[in-house]
């Protein structure tokens, strides 16, 4: 595939389009951040206006997250068989208009209807923008890329709290939902001048039976999780729901071994790097993807900070991820994949250990270096496993890669928020909540847990190779011993 070409007969792709390509994805990644972080602030106001329980809303946040776990697997092949341009295009599109009827809707219902379509779009939005940039940048290039793509993109997480907050309190809660309109009809504008437009001519018709078994399956197993972690469902009826999902994704995977172009390409695990850096950034995850999840329960149960100061308190560690895009080329140059992931994994998982030494005694400057330390940490692992994704995957298989690693980041988060809630709810479950001396250490034992787990995960990048990942840090190769030198050289699937 030629770079600087539309491999579907388009244009040359000018060096215009090259420039602005990044700023176009990081839009439509800061609009879909902003929107994943401010609703949920809104969820009580929201309740209130529609004269329901909070709880009733929960649909209106899992909603969107069963879209993105169906629609995601399918974004590569679209972007493959209708172009990058015109699906990207329609992803945008559907997220604004689904934002458009989140902001009208009269009750909830109408809601979660709005929220699903806009859940189709953000499903495709994250993956062909990334695939855009892997077929139009060099692989020397992505890290750079990848950076210029991700700090704007973070500012969503950073502001989104505290924003919503705002809007709440001074604003109807559906400016909310407005908020999106200005940036997608932006996004639509850069899309038109500057989006290119990949797409594979020999393209295969959708697997359908591959889609309509992995796509109900990962809908089953997210629905599983989300009322694993609420607690809501008893044990045998989540156990019928579990292993129903289990037995539709282990059919895809028989499916998928005879299929002849399956929706999710699973020979490119045979890829080391494809397959290290998707499974080792799912178990890493699993530490991570609590977090979210047990900080506020911290913050607010065991040190007794109102709703506003706990948000403030995790401000820095979007603040700090932005500050790490700007220096993890340079020290991933410097050190390689191998030595980063390996001590990086372990110094995250210290960290969150660090949290069981946080008390109604500690000082809040303390608690705001904790963020920050954690924040410099995730980012830099994050980098690391999403970089390496790409490194050694040939252009015509991007899109699958694409599909498989977002697909597999959605589900980690999901299982992550499960994993944390598993353990508070463990460690919590015979202690008085209202007496904070029995809450904090409790908490305490989960963050340990994570934290331990996520040291563990390290192992699994000893595997990696010292100069895995050179082509996209642009590292000098080290030189190894003649023994260890492979006589088949890398492999290219």
């Amino acid at each position: 595939m030629q770079r600087d070409t539309n491999e579907g007969g388009g244009a040359p792709m000018t060096d215009q389009s090259r420039r602005y390509l990044p700023w176009l994805v990081a839009v439509a990644l800061f609009m879909e951040n902003l929107d994943a972080t401010i609703v949920n602030t809104a969820v009580p106001t929201m309740a209130e206006s529609f004269h329901v329980e909070p709880l009733s809303l929960k649909a209106v946040l899992t909603s969107y997250t069963l879209s993105l776990a169906v629609f995601i697997p399918i974004s590569g092949w679209a972007a493959d068989r209708f172009g990058t341009r015109s699906v990207f295009r329609w992803a945008v599109a559907l997220f604004l208009l689904g934002s458009i009827g989140c902001g009208l809707a009269l009750n909830v219902p109408l809601l979660v209807t709005a929220r699903i379509v806009q859940g189709i779009g953000g499903a495709m939005m994250t993956p062909v923008g990334r695939l855009a940039l892997v077929r139009a940048f060099p692989r020397s290039e992505m890290l750079r890329t990848m950076n210029y793509v991700v700090i704007p993109a973070l500012i969503g997480p950073l502001l989104g709290p505290f924003t919503g907050g705002l809007i709440v309190h001074f604003m109807p809660w559906r400016v909310i939902f407005f908020l999106n309109i200005p940036l997608a009809l932006v996004g639509l504008w850069l899309i038109r001048r500057h989006m290119p437009d990949f797409r594979d001519a020999s393209a295969p018709p959708l697997d359908r039976t591959g889609f309509l078994l992995f796509g109900a399956g990962i809908a089953l197993l997210s629905y599983v999780l989300e009322v694993f972690g609420e607690h809501r469902m008893a044990g045998g009826p989540i156990s019928m729901l579990l292993a129903a999902s289990l037995l539709l994704l282990a059919l895809y995977g028989w499916h998928s071994r005879r299929a002849h172009h399956p929706v999710l390409q699973l020979r490119l695990f045979r890829i080391r790097t494809f397959r290290l850096s998707v499974a080792g950034g799912f178990v890493t995850r699993l530490g991570i993807g609590g977090m979210p999840f047990l900080l506020p329960l911290l913050y607010q149960i065991g040190l007794g900070f109102p709703a506003w100061k706990a948000g403030l308190l995790t401000m820095p560690q979007a603040a700090a991820a932005i500050g790490m895009k700007i220096i993890s080329r340079p020290i991933l140059a410097r050190l390689g994949h191998r030595v980063v992931l390996i001590t990086n994994t372990v110094l995250l998982g210290l960290t969150i250990t660090v949290f069981t030494q946080i008390d109604r005694h500690t000082a809040i400057w303390h608690i705001l270096l904790l963020s920050l330390a954690q924040g410099f940490f995730s980012s830099l692992q994050f980098t690391s496993m999403n970089s390496l994704v790409f490194a050694d995957v040939a252009d015509r298989n991007a899109s699958k890669a694409s599909s498989i690693s977002s697909t597999a980041q959605q589900l980690s988060l999901s299982f992550g928020v499960a994993f944390g809630s598993l353990l508070a709810g463990w460690f919590l479950g015979g202690v008085d909540q209202s007496q904070w001396q029995q809450t904090i250490p409790a908490l305490h034992k989960a963050f340990f847990t994570m934290g331990a787990l996520t040291i563990l995960s390290s192992l699994t990048f000893w595997n990696l190779d010292a100069n895995d990942g050179n082509n996209v840090s642009n590292r000098t190769p080290r030189p190894r011993p003649r023994h260890q030198v492979r006589a088949d050289g890398r492999a290219y699937i």
